[in-house]
């Protein structure tokens, strides 16, 4: 039986001129084009912020009359800030579709999907890039914000406890206490009306004698009146006692009868009340004016960064099919 061995022979004379075929990428992610892509963004926004800035500065004034308004200078921000996030968004997408690395024989479909994705996380580099950089400054404007709805609308919701603690504080003595003025208007003396002609000066009566006015008040005594309105604000109601006690010291002071001197003290803690209620109304108002304030920025930033991503991901795939051609 016969073996036929079949040997396979060798060129050796002439070599391979066949080009190799280019290997395709072992990742779908060129995260060097991505990162610098990224850079140019967080750069680009970061250059445009400042310019916002410094021409909202230059538009606004401090004095009534001059400048733009509040309303205006809102909406140009809002503005500013969904331009700066559609330019360097899109200026980083792109940078990252031209930069990328060439797929071989990969489908049309897949190469938009990668473009796509590689613009989207472009602008996710990009955006928490600008966050660590600008965490001072926008957490100061958050947080500023936060801190005055917080602190105003606490003290708007315990106005009645703290507002009469901020007007009458009697232990600090603080010049210009605003509870000081009721407390001192109501030791002031009446002034002494000017008498008429009379046509009949035999007839006329002989006018009545005021009383003669008494000692000034001890700085024990208007700390101790002092600390009664406050208290009387702080609860909302004048006791009895409180206020025959604090007329008796206004008797004595300026010389009217202890009706009158009653009469004071009620339309002067009235008065308090009134200006306490008014208080907590613009405490309350500006509570609210700081809450929707702060409630529209988040809004409008959302929406400047939701276009941001959607202009990245367009200009990534734009950018990469220029690189394909």
């Amino acid at each position: 039986m016969t073996h036929i061995h079949e040997h396979a022979t060798v060129n050796t004379t002439y070599p391979d001129t066949r080009l190799p075929v280019p290997a395709a990428s072992s990742s779908a992610v060129s995260w060097g084009a991505i990162f610098a892509g990224a850079a140019a963004a967080a750069s680009l926004s970061l250059i445009l912020l400042m310019l916002g800035a410094g021409l909202g500065l230059t538009s606004i004034s401090p004095w009534e009359s001059r400048g733009l308004d509040a309303g205006t200078v809102g909406i140009a921000a809002i503005a500013w800030l969904t331009f700066t996030q559609i330019v360097a968004s899109g200026m980083g997408g792109y940078l990252a579709g031209r930069l990328r690395t060439k797929w071989v024989d990969v489908h049309t479909d897949e190469v938009y999907f990668r473009d796509t994705a590689h613009g989207f996380l472009t602008w996710a580099v990009a955006a928490l890039v600008s966050a660590a950089l600008l965490t001072s400054t926008v957490g100061a404007i958050i947080g500023g914000g936060a801190k005055v709805v917080g602190t105003v609308a606490g003290g708007a919701a315990t106005a009645t406890a703290a507002g009469a603690a901020g007007m009458a504080n009697a232990s600090s003595g603080a010049p210009g206490n605003p509870m000081d003025y009721f407390v001192n208007s109501m030791f002031r003396g009446n002034a002494a009306p000017a008498p008429a002609a009379p046509t009949d000066p035999a007839a006329a009566p002989a006018p009545a004698a005021p009383a003669a006015p008494g000692q000034d008040l001890t700085p024990a005594q208007l700390s101790e009146v002092t600390g009664i309105f406050a208290n009387s604000i702080s609860t909302g109601a004048l006791p009895a006692e409180d206020r025959q006690y604090v007329a008796q010291l206004i008797a004595q002071k300026t010389g009217i009868s202890q009706q009158e001197a009653e009469q004071r003290v009620q339309a002067t803690y009235d008065k308090a009340q009134a200006k306490l209620k008014e208080t907590k109304e613009k405490a309350q108002q500006a509570a609210d004016a700081a809450r929707k304030a702060t409630s529209y920025l988040m809004l409008w930033t959302f929406i400047s960064l939701l276009a941001g991503a959607f202009v990245a991901s367009l200009c990534a795939t734009y950018g990469g099919r220029q690189r394909d051609l």
